[in-house]
Parts: C-alpha cells; sequence; structure tokens
C-alpha cells in the first residue's frame, strides 16, 4: 500500500451559521458545530485511504469561544496519525465576522475514523508521511491520545472485571 503525505488528506469546509443552528441561547448549537467537524473529518480520511469511512469515536472537543449566528465558520481537518484500520483527523474550527473579515479559532476536535469497504468491515489504511515538524508534532500528540484512550478504557474494563459485572 503506498504511503501518502498528510498534505493529501488536507480538507476545508465553510458553513454560514444561520437560525437552524441556533440553540436556545440564541448562539450555534454546539451539536451543530460536531457534525460539521464530523463532515470534515470524514472528507479528510476519505482523501487520505480513498475508501469510505465511518466514525468511530470523538475523542475530544474544546469549546474555546462561543460561535455567534450569522458568522462564516472554516472547518480545517486533517489526517494526523494512521494505524491499521483507523486514523486520527484533527479538525481546527474558525470563526470569520462577515463584516469585519476577522477570524478566531473557536474550537478543535479529534475524531477517530475507520474506513470500512464495501462490506462494512474495516480495511487496511495507507502509511502516513510526515512532511514537516508540524506534521510530526500532530503524530506524536495523536499517539499520546490513542494511549491514554486504550489506557482508560483497559482501566474501566478491569474494575468491571473486578467487580464481576458484564463486559460490554
Amino acid at each position: 500500500m503506498e504511503p501518502r503525505p498528510v498534505s493529501a488528506s488536507r480538507s476545508v469546509l465553510t458553513h454560514w451559521m444561520g437560525p437552524t443552528d441556533a440553540n436556545v441561547a440564541g448562539s450555534v448549537h454546539g451539536g451543530a458545530v460536531m457534525r460539521l467537524c464530523d463532515e470534515a473529518a470524514a472528507t479528510a480520511a476519505v482523501r487520505h485511504c480513498r475508501q469510505m469511512v465511518v466514525t468511530a469515536a470523538m475523542g475530544r472537543m474544546t469549546f474555546l469561544l462561543p460561535i455567534r449566528l450569522g458568522q462564516l465558520l472554516t472547518f480545517r481537518a486533517s489526517v494526523n496519525a494512521v494505524w491499521r484500520t483507523s486514523m486520527e483527523v484533527g479538525v481546527r474550527v474558525e470563526a470569520e465576522d462577515i463584516a469585519t473579515g476577522a477570524l478566531q479559532h473557536t474550537n478543535s476536535a479529534y475524531l477517530t475514523m475507520v474506513a470500512v469497504g464495501a462490506t462494512g468491515s474495516p480495511v487496511e489504511v495507507p502509511p502516513l508521511v510526515m512532511q514537516d515538524d508540524e506534521d510530526r508534532r500532530r503524530e506524536r500528540e495523536a499517539q499520546l491520545r490513542r494511549q491514554s484512550a486504550l489506557a482508560e478504557r483497559e482501566t474501566i474494563l478491569a474494575e468491571r472485571r473486578a467487580r464481576g459485572e458484564d463486559l460490554p
């Protein structure tokens, strides 16, 4: 399988946040942002593996600032790391004030996407080629997030086993 560079996965999605994206407080509903992060992540993952993908996890999403109705949101996504059938995709979200053009980093998300074949079963993904120090930093941090998630899962399962509880 031919390795692919991080740059081949980079994807940009821009969306105007309108009334259907509003929450009861009058700002943009976090769920609307999460859905668009998922779309941007899926696009980056598909560009990397050239297969259909499914979302396995949204490991972390941090909202730094509120997003207002009428702002343009830009979602910048790229694959951070790959494993056998899965990939971590990072998504950076920026809000643009349409009157001034001012940009603000509003949130980031890290999603795990799994490549699937025609039958819906996981398939292997190509290796990822790091092109610069930024790519290498993102890959190192993705590996740390994965190690942490796997350790957390094992701790929970061990606790359930110790209590004699059913395992998932």
